[in-house]
């Protein structure tokens, strides 16, 4: 559930929130294929965020991503809720049951299941448990289980040959060491090159923007990186500096020739065009390309 008070996690989170609402089927085909495979995606829509009070914890919370689909075997609509959870929060277990048990009271006479996925995107290696049980001596009362995504505990090696956006988009939240890290970003832009061919700009432009959040800017390094796959791609250099990552186009080439600085400011307002006219709200827009809210406002009475 989204915590309101967390103020330090909203850019990401809303972020993140939009890269699952734009490429939700390939988030299931990429992670769990065998629900993917169950769903009839065509039929696939966003609700309405909920409010739901926790009574245990005495909070308001909204549920974070709520969508309707069609379970092909049952011939009928169920509810799909995901929670990013990008920080620690003690009984997370629980509330997902609460949240759960909710969502059961609401729509258990429209839905006939509905399938609860939390997704972990926290910077350090968690083992959360996915399991919620009540019991005595020789009888189970209660035993709930939902869906979980670890990022950090998957072998970011597993998915460089994968054309899968969602795969580029959240490559650098998953685990590698710090040898690894230029060979990640490397592989990173690797894949955002072969994903132009087949993307529109504006949903590139929200994966890049994603993973923007999980690289710490490093100009010697990615001055490397920028040689290394102008030598392995020599047709694909322009395009190679057009894809580098919002801190490199909108930082680091500020020195270089006077002619780039207004090229990057018109390339920022393609962008922002782009993402308005796909439906993103200003306040969407503004949180996912880090710009100030009054710089996205503009656009809209162009």
């Amino acid at each position: 559930m989204t915590n309101y008070t967390d103020s330090s996690n909203v850019s990401h989170d809303e972020a993140f929130k939009k890269l699952l609402q734009t490429f939700f089927a390939e988030f299931l085909e990429l992670f769990f294929p065998e629900v993917n495979a169950l769903l009839d995606h065509s039929h696939t829509r966003f609700l309405m965020q909920e409010l739901l009070v926790d009574i245990v914890g005495e909070e308001r919370r909204s549920v974070d991503l709520l969508l309707e689909t069609k379970y092909k075997s049952l011939d009928a609509y169920v509810i799909i809720h995901l929670e990013p959870q990008s920080y620690k929060q003690a009984n997370f277990n629980e509330r997902m049951f609460i949240y759960f048990s909710r969502l059961v009271e609401r729509h258990r006479k429209e839905h006939k299941l509905i399938i609860p996925i939390a997704i972990f995107t926290a910077d350090q290696v968690h083992y959360e448990p996915d399991t919620f049980s009540m019991e005595i001596p020789g009888h189970i009362i209660l035993h709930f289980q939902f869906l979980k995504l670890e990022l950090r505990n998957q072998n970011w090696r597993q998915f460089i040959d994968s054309d899968n956006p969602i795969a580029a988009a959240l490559l650098a939240k998953m685990g590698y060491n710090e040898e690894e890290a230029r060979e990640v970003r490397k592989t990173y832009l690797r894949m955002i090159l072969q994903l132009q061919q087949k993307l529109d700009q504006a949903k590139l432009s929200l994966l890049m923007s994603v993973a923007d959040l999980y690289f710490k800017p490093d100009p010697a390094t990615d001055e490397l990186i920028l040689r290394d796959l102008s030598e392995q791609y020599p047709e694909y250099e322009v395009t190679i500096m057009e894809l580098m990552p919002a801190w490199k186009r909108w930082g680091y080439e500020e020195g270089r020739e006077e002619g780039r600085e207004e090229g990057i400011v018109l390339e920022r307002q393609s962008t922002i065009q782009k993402l308005l006219g796909k439906g993103f709200s200003p306040e969407d827009v503004s949180k996912t390309l880090d710009l100030p809210l009054n710089e996205i406002n503009k656009h809209l009475k162009k």
